[in-house]
């Protein structure tokens, strides 16, 4: 992949795996094995929020910096506590507002 431009290599990567590989970072099988969804959208969720410089290899610092990054969150903590996806959030207390004039009583034949 080393005669490929950044978004070309990048689109040939499809595993947490793959991305620590291209971009070098020394990581821990199991980590990545327990958290690699996690990691993966961390890592999205850290790009989304990026400004991205015009040189590639200035954006190949960023895009490496940033799974560096990812990857840490999960090495210091765990899913549970990071809560990347929705679905950690769910447990949470939840508040809904019902108005007074949105209940009716139904007096058919009760």
């Amino acid at each position: 992949m080393d005669e490929l431009t950044l978004d070309e290599a990048l689109e040939e990567l499809s595993s947490a795996e793959d991305f620590l590989e291209y971009f070098g970072i020394e990581y821990e099988p199991s980590v990545v094995q327990v958290n690699r969804l996690h990691i993966l959208q961390r890592y999205h969720n850290y790009l989304d929020r990026a400004v991205m410089p015009e040189l590639e290899s200035a954006r190949r610092a960023v895009y490496a910096s940033l799974l560096q990054q990812a990857y840490q969150d999960f090495v210091k903590s765990d899913a549970l506590t990071e809560k990347v996806f929705k679905v950690f959030h769910m447990h949470e207390p939840q508040v809904k507002f019902v108005p007074l004039s949105a209940i009716t009583v139904n007096k058919s034949g009760a």
